[in-house]
This record gives structure tokens, C-alpha cells and sequence, in this order.
């Protein structure tokens, strides 16, 4: 792989989701009738060439269960980049489960997927504990924001490694007249992060038309991709939907 490759991050939720539809009730999370495995899907997706699995466990546990983290980070082989809301509670877990990545997210009960960035400004003193806990036991940190300075600058000054700029209103703007202005503010965005010393990467609403624009983003190191690989993965399987985005990622 060369240096200018993007990284792809497959987030694996939604095959959790599928699962939860029916099998909510289950004591067990594989095994028997309770299908589908989202291991078996991290699995599929790591043969295919993804370079690590995202999983966002919540605090309703409404698709991912602790279990299903376990073992994925006994299973893989690729990095396992653990979502997490910046509570004591996802600390313990955590520091227990020692992903290679962990990405500090905003969590509501209410929504059905993360629709915003983190606020890192109003939970400075928050964010900072769970920062400074994952930092000195070795798990690599990024913070999922908006493309705002602000936000940009306190997570450097939080000392996280990365930010994963949140691109829904992108996403959401694409067939738009805000579609320009929303990808400048993700180019500023971008600019000023690796202008503090972050890595940049990218995550929310990506899907197979507009990643030809998103892979453009200056300084880009990663794209996290879930809901349009899941998607996918019904009509072509697992494996083709990542190998298409990877292709997708880095046509040259």
C-alpha cells in the first residue's frame, strides 16, 4: 500500500442492528439461531482489505453488545477503533478492552445514529478525563467534531491524536445548493487541524458517489464507513461493497 493510500475504517453497527431486530431478547449474542454474527462481518470485511473495524457501543446497547467487542478484539487482526461516549462507565470498558483506537463521540438516547459532533468546549473537563485515561494506556485518540475551529483547536489542546471530522451536514447537503459551502468548511476544517498537529479523518454519510469529493480533503488519512457498506453488502456481499470503496477511496 503506498503512503498516499486512505485508510479504510468499516463501522460495523448496522449488521449488529439487524441482528437486534430480532434477537433482542436473546441471552446470547451468536451461536444457534441468533444470526447474523457481526464478528463474522468484521471478518468478511477484514479479508476484503479494510484496514480496521469501528464499533460504537452504547449506552442503550441498542446494536453492539459488550460481548460482540470482546470478541472482536480477541478475533481480528486489523486495528479495532472503539466509538465511545466520554462517560466513567465506556472509560472502564475501555481501559479493560485496550482498542488500538478509541473515537470520543456525543451520545442520545433519542437519535438513531450520531447526527452531530462532540462539543468539546462545553465538556472541556469531561472530554480531557477520558483523553488523558485512554493516552496513558497506549490507545491512539480521536475526537469526532464538527469542521469548527474552536472544536478543532481544544481537541489539540486536549492532546488527542486525531479528529474524525463529522460530515453529515456534508452528506446531507450533497444534492444541495450548501454542498459547496459545506465541503469548504470541511477543507478549512481539514487545513487547520493539520495545522495543529492532527491527524485528519473523516466519518458520517459517506456513501458510494459522494466519497469521489470526500477523498479529496486535504491531509486525509481515514474514512469511517458503515451505513453505506452495510447497505451494499445486501446486493453484492460483504466482501465486493469493501473492496468498492476501498477502489473508490483511491482511484488514481
Amino acid at each position: 500500500m503506498s503512503q498516499q493510500e486512505l485508510l479504510l475504517g468499516v463501522n460495523i453497527d448496522h449488521c449488529a442492528t439487524v441482528r437486534q431486530a430480532r434477537y433482542r431478547e436473546s441471552a446470547e449474542t451468536t451461536g444457534g439461531i441468533v444470526e447474523p454474527d457481526p464478528v463474522f462481518f468484521a471478518q468478511q470485511c477484514e479479508i476484503a482489505g479494510a484496514d480496521s473495524i469501528t464499533v460504537h457501543l452504547r449506552e442503550d446497547r441498542r446494536h453492539m453488545q459488550e460481548r460482540d467487542v470482546e470478541r472482536l478484539r480477541e478475533c481480528l487482526r486489523i486495528p479495532l477503533n472503539l466509538e465511545m461516549a466520554a462517560t466513567d462507565a465506556m472509560l472502564d470498558f475501555a481501559l479493560e478492552l485496550k482498542p488500538d483506537y478509541a473515537c470520543i463521540v456525543p451520545e442520545s438516547r433519542e437519535e438513531i445514529t450520531t447526527e452531530g459532533g462532540l462539543d468539546v468546549i462545553e465538556f472541556k473537563d469531561r472530554v480531557a478525563k477520558v483523553v488523558n485515561g485512554l493516552n496513558e494506556a497506549g490507545v491512539i485518540v480521536s475526537l469526532f467534531i464538527d469542521p469548527e475551529p474552536a472544536h478543532i483547536q481544544a481537541s489539540a489542546d486536549l492532546g488527542a491524536t486525531a479528529v474524525e471530522l463529522h460530515t453529515g451536514a456534508y452528506s446531507n447537503a450533497y444534492y444541495s445548493s450548501e454542498r459547496e459551502n459545506e465541503f469548504s468548511r470541511l477543507k478549512s476544517g481539514a487545513e487547520l487541524g493539520h495545522g495543529c498537529g492532527l491527524q485528519i479523518n473523516a466519518g458520517h454519510g459517506i456513501n458510494y458517489v459522494n466519497v469521489s469529493e470526500v477523498r479529496t480533503l486535504p491531509h486525509l488519512h481515514e474514512l469511517n464507513i458503515g451505513h453505506s457498506l452495510v447497505s451494499r453488502a445486501l446486493f453484492t456481499g460483504v466482501q465486493e461493497s469493501v473492496r468498492e470503496m476501498r477502489r473508490l477511496m483511491n482511484v488514481l
